[in-house]
């Protein structure tokens, strides 16, 4: 299946950039040693599995600066997705069984999430990363029930009178409860939606996710193309109350993470939909991002941070950005502006893997994220999502460089 799997994945990938006009040579000399780091990410993450506690329930979250010591969640944390979805990508980039059998046994401990009521809006990161690897690796039925399962959860969430899906449904500081709110990060777990409308779930979660995206598009956004990380709108109108960036430096600063998530989000929406305005706007929103880079295209954890210089890196936005930047280059009719992408992308990679990696200092991969800076959290730790998203770099980095598609989304049923 690994072979035939490949073989249509470069068919794909052929068809793809023949499709958009651009032709790009991935298979160049050029570019850094990925095998060497995804042999790194094996032997790290070889280190974590050892110090997990055998308890049924402790996920890996976070590493503090100058420790060890990871800080273990249970399956109803945000992050609790990660870890198992790490796993996942180690074994498809190794075929090796031993991370099959880690990955099973970190994906069940989120099985509850598919038959409770909803928490908040983070079902995608927490499910599709696992179940959804999962199953896109394997092939069980049972993955794929629990991910339908949680793609109907999802929806519950959602408000047709605005026409997002509601991100806290509990009080948040400044939030403006019990009206709606949602932010930047949800454009992620559309995909979730996605997936389930084209495998067995109701067509109504596509319509859902592509409402959420264009809502959020047309409220989200400065006029330059940065993101706001939250919007209230009324419950019952639909109307926008404000906009503010609850994680960020100020309402009017670039938050890295948030724009990362938006990068991401729109370049997937993309490609689920076809539709050539969302393809525009992944253009723009990566565009200011890209144009504000220091010099070694890792970004502060705002880009408006007025310490800068001396401000803390954030690698996690980094880790998201070159990820979504390897899918966003095989998407333009631009070769200009595909080389660009790719380009960074690898740069971006380097960069990390040359001094951002936790190497003896803690078995996480990566050192320097942040994660909620005003609320004094995670700063300068190492933080799983960051590893998820550098893992999954590599891996597409891999593929592309090897002449097949960035990513295997669709389905063999």
């Amino acid at each position: 299946m690994n072979i035939k799997k490949e073989i249509i994945g470069s068919l794909f990938a052929t068809l793809l950039l023949v499709s958009c006009g651009t032709i790009i040579n991935y298979k160049s000399d050029k570019g850094f040693d990925v095998e060497q780091q995804l042999t790194y990410c094996v032997k790290q993450s070889s280190d974590a599995l050892k110090l997990i506690p055998h308890d049924g329930s402790s996920i890996l979250r976070n590493i503090a600066p100058d420790s060890k010591q990871w800080k273990y969640v249970d399956f109803t944390d945000w992050t609790s997705g990660f870890w198992s979805g790490e796993l996942w990508y180690l074994y498809e980039a190794t075929g090796d069984q031993k991370w099959e059998t880690a990955a099973d046994k970190f994906t069940a401990y989120l099985k509850p999430l598919s038959v409770t009521p909803a928490l908040d809006h983070d079902l995608g990161f927490q499910v599709f990363n696992s179940y959804g690897n999962g199953y896109r690796l394997t092939k069980n039925p049972e993955y794929k029930s629990v991910v339908l399962k949680t793609a109907d959860t999802l929806a519950t969430l959602f408000n047709p009178k605005v026409g997002t899906i509601l991100s806290w449904p509990r009080e948040v500081p400044n939030m403006e409860w019990p009206q709606h709110n949602t932010i930047m990060d949800n454009m992620i777990n559309l995909e979730l939606l996605f997936w389930a409308s084209k495998n067995g779930g109701s067509k109504k979660l596509y319509d859902m996710a592509v409402s959420h995206a264009t809502v959020t598009m047309n409220n989200h956004f400065r006029p330059d193309y940065t993101s706001y990380h939250v919007v209230i709108y009324d419950k019952e109108t639909g109307k926008k109350i404000k906009a503010v960036t609850h994680q960020g430096y100020s309402d009017s600063s670039m938050w890295a993470r948030g724009q990362s998530w938006a990068i991401y989000g729109y370049t997937m929406v993309y490609r689920e939909t076809k539709d050539p305005k969302f393809l525009d706007f992944a253009h723009k929103v990566t565009r200011v991002y890209l144009d504000r880079l220091p010099k070694d295209l890792i970004p502060y954890w705002d880009f408006d941070d007025p310490t800068i210089p001396k401000a803390p890196r954030d690698a996690s936005a980094a880790a998201v950005v070159a990820s979504a930047l390897l899918e966003l280059s095989t998407y333009t009719k631009d070769a200009v502006l595909a080389k660009e992408y790719f380009d960074k992308a690898e740069a971006m990679l380097k960069e990390l893997s040359e001094h951002y990696l936790s190497r003896d200092k803690n078995t996480a991969l990566l050192l320097h994220s942040t994660g909620h800076k005003p609320a004094g959290s995670e700063i300068d730790y190492s933080i799983i999502y960051a590893d998820y998203y550098y893992v999954e770099a590599l891996l597409r980095y891999k593929k592309m460089k090897a002449g097949n598609a960035p990513l295997l989304t669709y389905s063999f049923d």
